[in-house]
């Protein structure tokens, strides 16, 4: 039985498509109903196989439905292979078309679902983690191939909302949109940066009784990392390194980059120079939202 594929006339005009995918618990419903707040056409747990079929059905529409977010997870069997077939059909038309992928650690998923006192949909008669691994495992493929990945575990609801309102609430969409977070290396790498980078190299404003309780948004402490040897030269091939890589990304048809800064515990160096390149990026054309994760940390 072959897969429905979308009508190519002259009157249908093809949607706009968003897949939401990702952990269980890590948030996909806040995020179906997030982009349902913006004026998408959202179907929840969609069989991966009925996609071409609904982006058949709004082409169908003259235009009344022009956004569709799909909502799928794993709990049907042969999963990839469907959603692999979907997509391959879905290409043949030019369909433009993103995945969203939806992170959380393992400490806070359980936490989530021991709040509930819900079993994880795959751990059979095993136990929570069990459930989160085997879940891990069949979504790893996908994970690489998502346009944006989000890690939710500190994140609240309004938080979520945030972000995706950063992506998604824009009347037209950029070529390319930039998240860049600054972050403490002793509270762990960010698992959804694209690209990391290390601002452990300049000297530590911590240790300058007068600039300690600042941060890095204030004068004071921006001054002091940029009049340290090497953060100007720094900050200037980082630019020119990232507008390089930017071109790559729109000639690849990737959307979203997530640029993580870190320093020591993402208070000073990290924030300030996120804050300096988020500048730079936008003055060069790329639409960047900045992120201060650990900011607000002892």
């Amino acid at each position: 039985m072959g897969t429905a594929q979308p009508e190519e006339s002259a009157n249908a005009t093809i949607p706009e498509l968003v897949i939401i995918s990702g952990m269980s618990g890590a948030g996909r419903s806040t995020a179906a109903k997030c982009l349902e707040d913006l004026g998408w056409f959202v179907v929840d747990n969609l069989p991966p196989e009925l996609i071409p079929t609904m982006v058949e059905l709004g082409a169908r529409s003259q235009g009344n439905v022009a956004r569709i977010a799909v909502v799928v997870d794993v709990r049907g069997r042969n999963f990839f292979d469907n959603l692999k077939g979907s997509l391959a059909d879905l290409a043949a038309f030019n369909v433009a078309r993103r995945i969203v992928f939806l992170e959380a650690s393992d400490e806070a998923l359980v936490r989530r679902f021991e709040s509930v006192r819900r079993p994880h949909p795959l751990q059979g008669d095993g136990r929570i983690v069990d459930g989160i691994a085997a879940e891990r495992d069949l979504l790893r493929e996908l994970r690489g191939d998502a346009d944006l990945v989000i890690d939710t575990s500190s994140l609240n609801v309004h938080e979520l909302r945030a972000k995706l309102d950063a992506q998604f609430a824009g009347d037209e969409e950029p070529e390319l949109r930039a998240t860049v977070m600054s972050f403490g290396y002793k509270y762990g790498l960010p698992v959804d940066a694209d690209l990391v980078v290390d601002c452990r190299f300049l000297p530590n404003p911590h240790w300058v009784p007068e600039l300690r309780p600042y941060t890095g948004t204030s004068e004071e402490v921006s001054n002091y990392v940029f009049n340290q040897p090497g953060a100007k030269e720094f900050l200037d091939r980082y630019t020119e390194l990232l507008q390089l890589i930017a071109a790559g990304y729109r000639r690849e048809g990737k959307r979203y980059v997530t640029v993580a800064v870190g320093c020591t515990g993402g208070k000073h160096r990290s924030v300030a120079m996120s804050e300096k390149l988020a500048r730079r990026l936008s003055d060069g054309g790329v639409e960047t939202v900045v992120v201060h994760r650990d900011m607000g940390r002892e």
